[in-house]
């Protein structure tokens, strides 16, 4: 019977370390995971918005975007306002038509 408890000793070692090594693992991962949210969501905090944005007489706004030198403002009208990110003013004015 000691033979098969040598063979159950070195079975459950090997399975201690099997266990040990997928723990550490996905702490690890967890800690990239956070760090990568961290790092992204920082750089969305360092984004500037427009303090105001002037729109035309009762037009309410649904969703917003920008880019590098625009912005643009999606209404329920549905039509997309593309304004400069530098001076505010109206550059484009698109009408987004139902099929």
């Amino acid at each position: 019977m000691e033979g098969g408890q040598a063979l159950d000793t070195r079975t459950l070692k090997y399975l201690k370390a099997l266990v040990t090594i997928l723990t550490v693992t996905m702490i690890l991962g967890f800690l990239a995971i956070v760090a990568l949210f961290v790092m992204r969501f920082g750089e969305m905090a360092r984004i500037e918005l427009p303090d105001e944005i002037v729109l035309p007489e009762g037009v309410r706004t649904t969703a917003f975007t920008r880019g590098d030198d625009w912005f643009a403002v999606v209404t329920d009208t549905d039509e997309i306002l593309i304004y400069s990110r530098t001076t505010g003013n109206l550059r484009q004015r698109v009408a987004i038509s139902s099929e």
